[in-house]
């Protein structure tokens, strides 16, 4: 019993023992794995540092990169400031009844172009006439009261002078031809209103333009002092846009304007900034400045003959302040931007040489630049490609005859 009971008890330091060398075999299992990702890390690095390098050498001794070119030219160029503005006529004539009857006639047809003083509506005049005659006939009458007062007023002063009436006779009657007087001139102001009733009854244009929807229709009641047109009449021609530029570019102009520049030019695009609607000149700056928002309104007078300028349209103007002379100028697509920096690539030797420069106006796809001169060639493509010092071949390319026409030789 008790060899028995030796036998089956474990032995305590075997145990520690077999634990020991699981954790060892473990430790040495996680150190392997560990090695396998930092040489995989370390492969993958440089695969892709011999890769790169591989790419440079071959950008450096493989060939040149090919790019098109522009050459910097001198030349003028327009110093623009843009804004958005809204079309405004420069008359505008709401039409009101301004006596109460029915309309018996419409002259004019929807969106027709009419004269000043054309007819356009009719209102039953029969009432108005009826008015005027009676008026006409009560001045007649009066007329002819204040003549026979007159003949007995000279028939009183004959008798006076032979002592035949009382002074007082005479007096009374010299005062009753004055009352005549004062009467004839009620009823001539009588007739003179109902001439000027009669004469609304017979609506014509007030001033040449455009008129819009026909709003009423014959047989229709209006009232004298309504408010609801009979009929709206815009001017066309000549048109005119307000605009507003901020009050830090005001003094530019304003300078100009003094320096006998009146009229500075304007040209209004539409809405998208694709056509050309016309071109005009600034008539006049506002009074004040809005302190809401910064702004001044301005006012460009247009002659509209096309009639592309509607009114409460809404357009994109440019204001010409002044033109620039002998300024460097590139294409916009040439110039690169490296944050607040400007560089392009010229083209020296075979090779971009890269040069920071300064942007200033720009207008029709080029820009005045300083920090080159003209007639150097820059890159005007490839930019993903080229790095400083890198050599270049340049593309020969056939332009349009149109653009050569624009640009000539500085175009390349």
């Amino acid at each position: 019993m008790e060899q028995h009971s030796s036998h089956s008890a474990p032995n305590p330091s075997l145990a520690a023992e077999s634990t020991q060398s699981a954790k060892r075999k473990h430790w040495w299992i996680w150190i392997l794995v560990l090695l396998l990702f930092a040489g995989l890390f370390y492969w993958a690095i440089a695969h892709k540092q011999q890769g790169q390098m591989a790419m440079a050498g071959g950008r450096k001794g493989g060939g040149a990169v090919t790019v098109t070119t522009a050459t910097a030219h001198s030349g003028n160029i327009g110093l623009y400031m843009d804004a958005i503005g809204t079309v405004t006529p420069f008359y505008t004539a709401s039409v009101n009844a301004q006596v109460t009857g029915v309309i018996v006639q419409v002259h004019y047809r929807e969106g027709q172009m009419v004269r000043k003083g054309e007819p356009l509506i009719d209102i039953d005049a029969r009432p108005y006439q009826a008015q005027l005659a009676a008026a006409q006939g009560a001045l007649e009458r009066d007329e002819n009261l204040l003549a026979s007062a007159r003949m007995d007023l000279e028939r009183y002063k004959q008798a006076w002078a032979h002592n035949a009436i009382p002074r007082q006779t005479l007096e009374d009657q010299e005062k009753l031809v004055l009352q005549y007087q004062g009467t004839v001139k009620n009823d001539q102001g009588t007739v003179q209103y109902d001439k000027v009733e009669l004469s609304y009854c017979h609506i014509v244009a007030p001033i040449a333009g455009r008129v819009g929807l026909r709003l009423i229709d014959p047989g229709n009641l209006v009232t004298s002092g309504s408010s609801t047109p009979l009929v709206v009449i815009t001017q066309q021609q000549p048109m005119t846009v307000v605009f507003t530029l901020a009050e830090d570019q005001l003094p530019l102009v304003i300078e100009q304007m003094r320096g006998g520049k009146g009229g500075l030019r304007v040209e209004v695009n539409d809405r998208a900034g694709q056509q050309l609607l016309g071109v005009g000149k600034l008539t006049t700056v506002d009074n004040q400045i809005d302190t809401a928002t910064g702004t001044v309104k301005l006012r460009a007078e247009f002659d509209n003959r096309e009639g592309k300028l509607f009114p409460n349209q809404f357009v994109n103007t440019r204001l010409l302040v002044k033109s620039l002379e002998n300024q460097v100028l590139i294409p916009n697509s040439a110039i690169q931007h490296n944050g607040s920096l400007d560089f392009v690539y010229v083209i020296e030797g075979g090779k971009a040489v890269m040069k920071n420069i300064k942007s200033g106006t720009t207008d029709k796809g080029e820009t005045a630049v300083t920090g080159i001169k003209a007639g150097d060639v820059v890159a005007n493509s490839s930019f993903e490609k080229l790095q400083n010092g890198a050599p270049v071949s340049e593309a020969k390319i056939k332009l349009p005859s149109s653009y050569a026409e624009t640009y000539g030789s500085s175009a390349r």
